[in-house]
C-alpha cells in the first residue's frame, strides 16, 4: 500500500513540475558588435516575432562605439555608447512592432520583430 502511495505522489509531482517549468521567462540575447553588427536571438535563432508577455533581455554591448537601443510599445531601453557593458532587461511585451538599433550606426546596424 505505501508503495502505491508513493508512486501516485511521484506521479503527481510530475504533473506538476511540468507547468512550473513551461511557465519560466523566456531568455533573448541582444549583441551589438565587436564588429558592426547587431543581433537579437532565442537560442541559436534570430528574433522575428514573440507572443505578448515577460522576457528577460540579456545584452552584451561589446564595443564602446555602440549601444542597444529597444524600442516599442511602451519600451525605450538602451545601453550607453561609450562603454562595454552587460546589461539584463525585464520587460514584458505588448502587441505591436519592436525595434531594435544602435544609434550612432542606426543606417546599417538594425532589427525589429513583432509582437503578436
Amino acid at each position: 500500500m505505501k508503495l502505491v502511495a508513493l508512486a501516485a505522489t511521484v506521479a503527481l509531482l510530475g504533473v506538476l513540475a511540468v507547468p512550473l517549468a513551461s511557465a519560466a521567462t523566456p531568455t533573448l540575447v541582444g549583441t551589438d558588435g565587436p564588429g558592426f553588427t547587431i543581433t537579437l536571438k532565442k537560442g541559436t535563432k534570430k528574433v522575428s516575432k514573440l507572443k505578448p508577455g515577460t522576457y528577460i533581455f540579456k545584452i552584451a554591448d561589446k564595443s564602446s562605439i555602440h549601444n542597444f537601443h529597444l524600442k516599442g510599445p511602451g519600451i525605450d531601453k538602451k545601453t550607453s555608447v561609450g562603454k562595454k557593458q552587460n546589461v539584463t532587461w525585464k520587460l514584458k511585451l505588448k502587441a505591436g512592432k519592436y525595434t531594435f538599433v544602435c544609434d550612432p550606426h542606426k543606417s546599417f546596424m538594425k532589427g525589429s520583430f513583432t509582437v503578436s
